[in-house]
């Protein structure tokens, strides 16, 4: 937000702008300027100059920054990482005589310790990383506190919903750290690509960890070597506490904001590739689903276990949009563009058929047997979805094909808003409502 005020005092006068503009360049703050005249674009689009501008900076990329990545301070924040996973993962430490510790906590402290390497990197924001490194600490204490004084049905069935929360809430809190509470709309969607990438880039250090893993435990079981548990679960956390941190210094670089990141990179150009190719196969998919239906239309109504399964599949195609969705248009083809956007709204359109019916079937089993902790939860974000869904379909249909992937943006980026309160009502308020 630095040149906000600079860029208001000149909003009418080009020369003034354009002096601004040379400094933020001289000084390696281009990025900050580009973002702060786009958040008072996106507040006044009406503005001739700063429209000007915004069309400018469409058709002039930035430069890419030299990226060095501090691996030693990545594997040092990572063992330490892995150390504390290991100190908490003993078979005692088990919450309320129901969840491990370990499954409960690894998210905050993974993200914690990302925070401080993105702060650490960066030399920015410090004040927003501790504001959500200490928010997280809070949800955290304020959930192992207040679980107990649940009955036992409902402390479990709230404990198990936050494993799932809790990460969700970790991702928010990363977003803060590196973007504070004001984001424009091309920032913010920019950090939910890079959250895909990363978490991509974090699935296939996985893969290659239990790879090694597997190699290690067998060459030992080979020489009936069987290792102590204690030195098994060191092993294993100890190389799982590196896997975020390194996912995070691999696609991610703390010196420029969400939107100047590189995504000419393999395997963002791989994400964004596969993704678009996963695109017509979901469409597929959902033609047939559709299709389906009416021969076994009251399972989901009888199956809570199909109403679990409806509600990650909304999650990953809202996913599988945000990765098809283009940040700029330049390396794409008017006609690919055409056929991308309707796939797109071909997607959401079948996605909303199905998680309105979906909604009808909660109702449904919540006005027969009551409303439940985990009924709460997935109406709300059935509900979410259902929104989201609806204005993605709305907005495209409504206007041409001039600036669509903007429109798409605008909308995934006030989701983010929508899914932060809905995460921290869900922490705070069930267990007061369902004692």
């Amino acid at each position: 937000m630095k040149f906000i005020t600079e860029i208001q005092a000149g909003i009418n006068d080009p020369e003034q702008l354009e002096n601004l503009y040379q400094l933020s360049k001289q000084s390696n703050e281009e990025a900050e300027f580009r973002a702060d005249l786009q958040e008072l674009y996106e507040k006044s689009p009406g503005n001739l100059l700063l429209s000007a501008w915004h069309s400018r900076f469409e058709h002039l990329p930035l430069p890419k920054p030299k990226r060095t990545t501090n691996w030693g301070l990545a594997a040092v924040l990572g063992i330490i990482t892995g150390l504390i996973l290991w100190g908490i993962s003993s078979p005692q430490w088990v919450f309320n005589d129901q969840i491990p510790y370990l499954l409960f906590l690894w998210s905050p402290i993974a993200t914690i310790t990302s925070l401080i390497f993105l702060v650490a990197i960066s030399k920015k924001n410090l004040q927003y990383a501790v504001i959500a490194g200490v928010g997280l600490v809070i949800a955290s204490v304020y959930i192992l506190l207040i679980s107990p004084d649940q009955a036992l049905l409902p402390s479990r069935d709230y404990l198990i919903l936050m494993m799932i929360q809790l990460p969700l809430l970790c991702w928010i809190a990363l977003g803060v750290g590196v973007m504070a509470f004001r984001s424009t709309t091309r920032n913010r969607f920019s950090f939910l690509i890079k959250s895909i990438e990363v978490m991509i880039t974090a699935g296939v250090y996985l893969i290659f960890g239990l790879a090694f893993g597997g190699i290690t435990f067998g060459m030992f079981a080979a020489l009936n070597i069987t290792l102590p548990d204690i030195i098994m679960r060191l092993i294993a956390l100890g190389g799982f506490g590196l896997i975020p941190i390194f996912a995070v210094a691999t696609m991610y670089d703390p010196q420029v904001s969400p939107e100047a990141q590189d995504f000419s990179l393999g395997l963002s150009k791989f994400v964004f590739t596969i993704v678009r190719l996963l695109l017509p196969l979901t469409l597929l998919v959902l033609v047939v689903y559709l299709f389906v239906i009416p021969f076994n239309f009251m399972a989901p109504f009888q199956n809570r276990n199909l109403l679990i399964i409806y509600n990650v599949m909304q999650f990953a195609i809202i996913g599988l949009l945000i990765g098809a969705t283009p940040i700029k248009l330049d390396e794409l083809s008017e006609k690919f563009q055409i056929w991308l956007r309707r796939g797109i709204i071909a997607v959401a359109i079948l996605t909303l058929l199905i998680s309105l019916y979906a909604l009808s079937a909660v109702i449904y089993r919540t006005v027969l047997e009551g409303i439940t902790l985990n009924r709460t939860a997935i109406i709300g974000w059935n509900v979410i979805n259902i929104v989201i869904l609806i204005t993605l379909v709305v907005t495209q249909l409504r206007k041409n094909l001039l600036g669509w992937h903007e429109r798409l943006q605008n909308v995934f980026s006030k989701a983010t808003t929508a899914y932060l309160v809905w995460s921290l009502l869900l922490i705070v308020l069930l267990p007061l409502i369902f004692r």
